[in-house]
């Protein structure tokens, strides 16, 4: 990797491990906690190439997060590195989710979930305030030094947030002003030094493992064969897995048609969950069936509760359609149910692992050059104004739970705490997202909250 050694793939395997359990807080905390352990603490990659992956996954459909950290364990260790970064980043969601899952199907109940969201609520909002305040004060620096990333940031919160235009319009519409930029003002889109540079400079930073200028490694350099290899085997794991339904249930199958739909899905999630979720809501239980409009509900609420991507919520989705259709018979309900959120899980992640191992050779030829980057830095400059329209957003519904109604002055109290204890004396995202969930669960039990 680098003169300065290799992380020991063990090593990695328990760090990506570790995350697959605490990456709480959607794809702006997931994002926070990634940069704060691989770039401030562990020194495994400099803040520029942390940066530079986190701009094509932006641009890639389906979970930025997960993607990223996929991207960078195939950069430290291969495409296992990659598959295992990944695949970690899923698996304890989705055991997570299966069992409770089975708990809500069993016993009709969630009523205890209230409590808990109603504390992790708020600490995600100010779990999103901080990747604002981290992200957006390395990428868009001084307003008078970089005029059009601050443009850039504004503009993406004024058409998410007030214009309600689609993600993928500001991603495509910061794409081409990069473009424009970089040949019209080209300073102004240079990447703000890495850690790497900062220690020359004496700011006590060591170098990272993959630094600034560290040679891209031989695995992840491009070739055509390399290229043609990742898609061949790309397309025998959707194949292959799809045969086999096809082959058991036939076309009109439960299985089957789960995946044939989470495929398409798969396809569809720019911009994260929120913006497939009424996808999936009118797939799943308008032209399926698989489960109500109020089990759907109960299934966002249960996704908030666990670690990994919010997309997740396709598992218990798929769970429920399981339990409901008895794909396995009467006598195996919950064996059925498991094997169909796992072929949801599967189709829907499948594509993710395809573009990094596909793409991520092509990205790393550009690492450094301003004809690539400066159009994925005025994507950065756009995701911090989303990432700050997200915060508004989930201030607004903690603050007016009922539209029109009182205040939830409880709740906007919890999160001032969350952010005073993120910004301020700098506590971990899992004991921040810990204490609020304790502190939701006894105002609601003690009649104090709503």
């Amino acid at each position: 990797m680098s003169a300065r050694g290799a992380v020991p793939f063990g090593q990695a395997l328990r760090f990506w491990l570790k995350l697959g359990f605490i990456s709480f807080g959607g794809p702006a905390g997931q994002i926070a906690v990634m940069h704060r352990e691989l770039v401030e603490q562990r020194r495994w990659i400099s803040e520029r190439r942390f940066l530079h992956a986190l701009n094509y996954c932006m641009l890639l459909p389906g979970p930025e997060a997960q993607q990223l950290a996929t991207y960078i364990g195939w950069l430290m260790h291969r495409s296992w590195g990659g598959i295992v970064a990944g695949a970690l980043f899923v698996l304890p969601s989705l055991l997570l989710l299966i069992g409770l899952s089975w708990v809500y199907v069993v016993y009709g109940q969630v009523g205890w979930v209230a409590g808990l969201l109603y504390g992790i609520k708020p600490a995600v909002a100010a779990i999103v305030l901080q990747a604002v305040w981290r992200i957006g004060g390395r990428v868009l620096r001084s307003p008078r030094r970089a005029p059009w990333l601050w443009a850039l940031a504004i503009g993406s919160f004024v058409a998410i947030a007030l214009l309600k235009l689609p993600f993928p319009l500001v991603v495509l519409s910061a794409l081409a002003l990069g473009w424009l930029g970089g040949r019209v003002a080209p300073a102004q889109f240079l990447p703000a030094g890495g850690h790497g540079r900062a220690a020359a400079d004496g700011s006590g930073h060591p170098p990272a493992l993959i630094d600034d200028d560290t040679p891209t490694p031989e695995h992840a350099r491009f070739t055509r064969s390399r290229l043609l290899r990742v898609l061949l085997a790309g397309a025998a794991l959707w194949l292959l897995p799809m045969g086999v339904l096809l082959a058991w249930q036939g076309l009109q199958g439960t299985l089957p048609t789960m995946g044939l739909f989470f495929s398409k899905a798969a396809l569809l999630t720019f911009g994260g969950a929120y913006a497939v979720l009424p996808y999936v809501y009118q797939g799943a239980v308008v032209q399926h069936g698989w489960l109500s409009g109020p089990q759907m509900i109960d299934g966002l609420a249960l996704g908030e509760t666990t670690p990994g991507p919010l997309i997740m919520v396709v598992a218990f989705v798929g769970f429920l359609g399981g339990w409901h259709t008895g794909v396995l018979g009467p006598e195996a309900r919950f064996l059925g149910a498991a094997l169909a959120a796992c072929v949801v899980t599967w189709f829907t992640f499948l594509p993710s692992f395809i573009f990094i191992l596909a793409g991520g050779p092509l990205v790393e030829r550009t690492h450094g050059q301003l004809g690539f980057t400066a159009p994925l830095t005025a994507i950065t400059a756009a995701v911090v104004g989303v990432i700050a329209s997200l915060g508004l957003f989930f201030l607004v519904h903690i603050a007016w739970p009922v539209p029109g109604g009182p205040v939830d002055v409880a709740a906007l109290l919890i999160a001032a705490l969350a952010a005073l204890a993120l910004l301020r004396f700098k506590l971990g995202v899992i004991p921040v997202i810990a204490a609020c969930a304790l502190l939701g669960v006894l105002l609601k039990t003690t009649g104090l909250a709503g």
